[in-house]
């Protein structure tokens, strides 16, 4: 319920910010208020501590990209379609608000191991709308019958997430969303049937 209130979105969207901007340990609370334009304590209401402020911004973040993928290929017709579609507004989303990409390709990996693995639980949503492109491109024949499900998701997910990291390890000096062709085409290489 609270993920629907206006000041909770407000914190979220200041917290992608103070943490791009100083980095996930140098974000204080009290930045992250400042820029929400809250009391110190309003963030309490709402989150327990900064630890919770990182995974909620992930959970919302995560939903949103995973939202947005599915309502885009809910029109496409074949998985190459689809995985192609995930690609480029995967690449598009980051494209278009750089302080998320800082903070999706860079801050979150520089936490702890209890914090990656609450990272993980969250992303399962999006690596399960890679297994569905996968097995339906399996089905339909347009990938390979035998391709592991998983070894594909692991090639797919790291390839973007690569490519996305090496971008904003760049300083974001050319196009993300003009990659996805070419990303999309690797990929198609390694999982798609060859007519």
């Amino acid at each position: 319920m609270k993920s629907n209130r206006p000041k909770y979105k407000q914190i979220i969207d200041a917290a992608v910010v103070i943490i791009a901007e100083n980095g996930y340990h140098q974000a204080q609370v009290s930045k992250i208020a400042k820029q929400a334009k809250v009391a110190d304590g309003t963030i309490y209401l709402y989150f327990k501590n900064k630890e919770d402020i990182l995974i909620s911004l992930f959970q919302e973040k995560m939903g949103y990209f995973v939202e947005q993928i599915e309502l885009e290929i809910s029109g496409k017709e074949s998985a190459q379609d689809k995985l192609l579609v995930l690609i480029k507004k995967h690449f598009q989303i980051l494209s278009d608000d750089v302080h998320l990409a800082v903070v999706t390709q860079l801050e979150l990996r520089q936490s702890n191991k209890e914090l990656r693995l609450r990272i993980n639980d969250v992303l399962r949503g999006y690596l399960n709308l890679i297994d569905s492109i996968i097995i339906e491109g399996k089905e339909t024949g347009a990938f390979l019958p035998d391709l592991s499900v998983k070894l594909a998701r692991q090639m797919i997910f790291g390839t973007i997430d690569e490519t996305a990291t090496t971008w904003v390890m760049n300083d974001q000096k050319y196009s993300l969303p003009k990659q996805a062709e070419a990303v999309h085409q690797l990929l198609l290489g390694g999982c798609a049937c060859k007519n």
